[in-house]
Order: C-alpha cells, then sequence, then structure tokens
C-alpha cells in the first residue's frame, strides 16, 4: 500500500509537470495569450489522470505470482481502457471508429517499443548479476 501511495503522488506529480509544459508550449508555441480555462482545467486533469495511471499500473509487474505474459496482458488492457477512456472524454481522440483505430495502433506500437526496451533493460540486468554470481 506505500507503494502504491508513493507511485500515486509521483504519478500526480509527474502528470502535474506535462500538463504545465503543454500549457507553456501551447502559450508560447501556439502564439496564444488567452486559453480556454474549461478546456485547459479538461485537459490539466486529464494529463494528471494519465500521470497516475502510468506511474501505478506497473505494479502489476511485481506480483510475482502471474507470469510476465499475464502481467503484459493486465498491464496493457487496464492502460488502455484507462487511457482511451479518458482520452474520448477529454476530446484528445475523435469518438468515431476510425479515430478508435487510428489511435489505437499508435498506442499499440508505442506499447510495444516502450514494453520491449524495458524487457531488454532487464534481461540485460539479469545477466549482468549472473554472470557477477558467476565470477565468485
Amino acid at each position: 500500500m506505500k507503494t502504491f501511495f508513493i507511485r500515486s503522488i509521483l504519478g500526480i506529480f509527474f502528470g502535474s509537470f506535462l500538463a504545465l509544459l503543454t500549457i507553456l508550449l501551447v502559450i508560447h508555441v501556439g502564439n496564444n495569450d488567452v486559453l480556454d480555462a474549461a478546456i485547459l482545467s479538461k485537459n490539466a486533469l486529464g494529463t494528471v489522470f494519465c500521470g497516475w495511471f502510468f506511474t501505478v499500473t506497473p505494479l502489476l509487474f511485481e506480483n510475482e505470482k502471474l507470469t510476465l505474459p499475464v502481467q503484459t496482458a493486465l498491464h496493457f488492457l487496464s492502460v488502455t481502457v484507462l487511457y482511451f477512456i479518458a482520452a474520448f472524454v477529454i476530446g484528445w481522440v475523435p469518438f468515431t471508429i476510425k479515430g478508435f483505430i487510428t489511435m489505437l495502433c499508435i498506442f499499440i506500437v508505442f506499447y510495444a517499443i516502450i514494453w520491449l526496451s524495458f524487457y531488454l533493460y532487464f534481461k540485460q540486468q539479469a545477466n549482468k548479476l549472473n554472470d557477477e554470481l558467476n565470477q565468485l
């Protein structure tokens, strides 16, 4: 529970940082002097929510009772459902079949790249530790 709480706080802060960064980019790059408060609030809360669930859901990978494919499937399903609910409500993704399929394909590509990167990193770390143990 302590880990969940700490990760929740970190995710909320990270989402808040991304929201602020996005706002600053919209203001300075988009040359917008005035922002709509309702749109700003909705997008900021959505970014904070995404920051939270993207930092909390990896706890599934720490459950040693589950195999890696089950952990991955549960993680993928949870982040996909949560992201698309937020994205449709906020308006990040158009609420159409084409918009959903396009964004789902992009989401799967990014998910696969990030998952593979973490997998290869941790596999390398395990091999490094095993080599050090064999040298003892």
